[in-house]
């Protein structure tokens, strides 16, 4: 049976939401096509009427985490914008991000990963890497262009070494450790 050209159009866009989560959660390599399609509630079949391969869909979903997380963080700055830099890092580099790696950011989760896959996976890490750099720039602190995009471009490294590294220490301890570390180096405290 046909589906809609709406229903097809909502599957493929449960199926990016879907992969998003996991591929995060998992990694790219960690869920197989047929497991990602259960999760969304399809069938194994109807992948490749939505996809060319899995390496498409990773690139769909890194670039659709990436826009969810900017749509966050512009909600972020237009309810604080006096303090919107330290709000952003704070949540960045909070307890709440680290534990939630399939709602959190896509970089943490899967930029160790994205360079060894396909370029198009690898173009949609460096457009959200780049759309991010630019929010943060807008926000940062500096009293020059110049100086916002270098405290931008350090705290958005430091952040997400932060990040990586909190989530691959067993001890909670030290996780809350390196994480308020560099909230305190970004900050300034």
């Amino acid at each position: 049976m046909r589906v809609s050209k709406a229903q097809a159009e909502a599957n493929r866009a449960r199926i990016i939401e879907t992969a998003g989560r996991l591929f995060r959660e998992k990694g790219f390599d960690g869920i197989g096509v047929a497991d990602l399609m259960k999760e969304a509630g399809l069938t194994h079949g109807g992948f490749y009427g939505h996809f060319a391969s899995k390496e498409d869909l990773a690139a769909a979903a890194t670039a659709q985490a990436f826009a969810e997380m900017r749509a966050y963080l512009e909600k972020t700055v237009a309810r604080y914008p006096e303090d919107a830099f330290e709000r952003v890092v704070r949540a960045y580099l909070s307890e709440a991000h680290r534990a939630a790696p399939g709602r959190g950011c896509v970089a943490a989760a899967l930029g160790p990963e994205a360079g060894r896959h396909a370029p198009p996976v690898q173009a949609a890490m460096t457009a959200g890497i780049e759309a991010l750099l630019a929010l943060l720039a807008r926000i940062a602190p500096g009293k020059t262009e110049a100086a916002r995009e270098t405290k931008a471009l350090s705290a958005l490294t430091e952040m997400l070494g932060a990040m990586v590294l909190a989530r691959s220490v067993g001890d909670p301890g030290l996780a809350a450790k390196i994480l308020k570390a560099a909230e305190a180096r970004i900050l300034g405290g």
